[in-house]
């Protein structure tokens, strides 16, 4: 969402002048577009700005200046206070304020070092009324926000705080947006929002689509080939989003499906509303509308109250699933949150310790799912030049970066590739000039999950 939001910022300023920076000591504005969702993401401001401050000295001891501004969710839950504590800053704004930047700049240009501007309003209807005018995209993927915002109050979580309440695009907008990137060379397009199968957008007609209906829509504009989606939240996964994993080709098998925890204990205390057994069987009905699907998920250890029986049923949970990639932090502790108040706050050595034990397991799923690509034949989207002469990356169905040798030309285009090697976190392989070569059926597929 940040990035979407950064790139939004800078397709709005545009016209006003501005273009991208390669460092930020080239920048006549600097924004820090920032995410409050732990502690330690919000702490690195701070220490960005200190270097930011020695960054404007130096231009402005040449004879330039310096802009610099704060955006974002820690933007949104902190306010003013920024300023005070960093008094370098000359703006602060959240998320759903950015489409005012240019207007914020021209207030700034008239007032001054005078005036400090903080804007933390929730106008977000007027936020995405602005989006039809941001077109300059060079890419060939795309992030698409249909829906912001959360009603869900997980007792650790910032965000309905500092994104505000649900709210879906409506339908018209989101398929506008959608067939201008299309229309941009877009290949494939992320939808967005924090909790975005709950998607419930108002369609010409009066009446609110899902995101299934909505996903469909999408995979019917020419030039659209690949439709991901994130972030979902367990509850909301209907049946007819299950069913378009199974009917839309252009929706990719992957899904990012966060769980927090195998402790029902755990996710009760969290206002998680699923339990271990529930996210379970949701996996199941997943699993069998598209066998060949990888799922992805956030983990939280260290919750207040988590007793190590909690922690070992989280990693059972785990050892059930088997994922194909995962998030996991320690708790941290947010202000304003239910959580920060509960008692049993877990010493930071033992959330240590857990989460070392659990990224274990968690990164030997990732290799296993990754080795078991190897010799297997994926349609890639290739995206850019790799860093190696003569290397191009490009992306698998299951979001892993792909590299191979090949020329600038396949860039946008979608190639068959046979896998011959693994890492970590990428693939590599080579270009199958043979189309005829058989395909990866969901036999092979469903065992890539090992």
């Amino acid at each position: 969402m940040n990035v979407y939001d950064s790139e939004r910022m800078a397709d709005i300023l545009s016209p006003h002048g501005y273009s991208l920076a390669d460092q930020p000591d080239e920048a006549d504005l600097v924004i820090l577009n920032t995410c409050h969702i732990r502690e330690k993401a919000a702490e690195k401001v701070y220490s960005e700005l200190g270097r930011m401050r020695r960054t404007q000295q130096a231009r402005r001891a040449q004879g330039s200046d310096m802009t610099i501004a704060v955006a974002g969710c820690v933007a949104q839950a902190e306010g003013s206070e920024i300023i005070r504590r960093a008094p370098v800053v000359d703006m602060v704004f959240g998320p759903q304020t950015y489409h005012r930047l240019p207007e914020m700049l021209a207030q700034l240009d008239r007032e001054g070092a005078r005036r400090k501007i903080v804007e933390t309003d929730f106008p977000v209807e007027e936020k995405f009324d602005t989006l039809n005018s941001a077109g300059n995209h060079g890419g060939v993927t795309a992030f698409l926000t249909v829906q912001e915002g959360c009603d869900k109050f997980c007792t650790y979580c910032v965000v309905p705080y500092t994104r505000g309440a649900e709210f879906s695009r409506p339908v018209p907008d989101v398929l506008a947006e959608a067939r201008r990137l299309a229309g941009a060379g877009v290949r494939e397009i992320t939808l967005l929002g924090q909790n975005v199968n709950a998607y419930h957008g108002e369609a010409a007609d009066g009446r609110n689509w899902s995101l299934g209906r909505l996903i469909r829509e999408i995979a019917g504009i020419s030039g659209i080939e690949r439709i991901r989606y994130t972030t979902s939240y367990p509850s909301e996964m209907d049946r007819d989003l299950i069913s378009a994993h199974a009917e839309v080709p252009q929706l990719m098998p992957y899904l990012h499906l966060p769980v927090q925890s195998g402790s029902d204990r755990v996710l009760e205390a969290m206002n998680r509303r699923h339990t271990a057994a529930e996210y379970l069987a949701l996996v199941e009905q997943i699993r069998a509308a598209r066998p060949d699907i990888a799922l992805s998920s956030d983990f939280i250890v260290g919750f207040p109250g988590e007793n190590q029986r909690d922690f070992e049923a989280t990693m059972e949970l785990v050892a059930n699933v088997g994922f194909a990639q995962a998030y996991s932090f320690k708790y941290s502790a947010r202000p304003g949150t239910p959580a920060a108040a509960m008692p049993y706050q877990i010493d930071e050595a033992e959330k240590s310790d857990r989460l070392q034990i659990l990224q274990q397991l968690l990164n030997e799923q990732q290799q296993a799912f990754n080795a078991a690509c190897v010799g297997q034949d994926f349609d890639i989207l290739f995206e850019k030049p790799g860093r190696g002469a003569g290397q191009i990356v490009g992306r698998s169905p299951y979001l892993q970066p792909v590299h191979i040798e090949g020329t600038a030309d396949l860039i946008g285009n979608i190639t068959q590739v046979r896998i011959t090697a693994h890492s970590a976190n990428s693939l590599s392989g080579t270009r199958v000039v043979d189309r005829d070569a058989t395909p990866l059926d969901s036999t092979r597929q469903a065992g890539a999950r090992a």
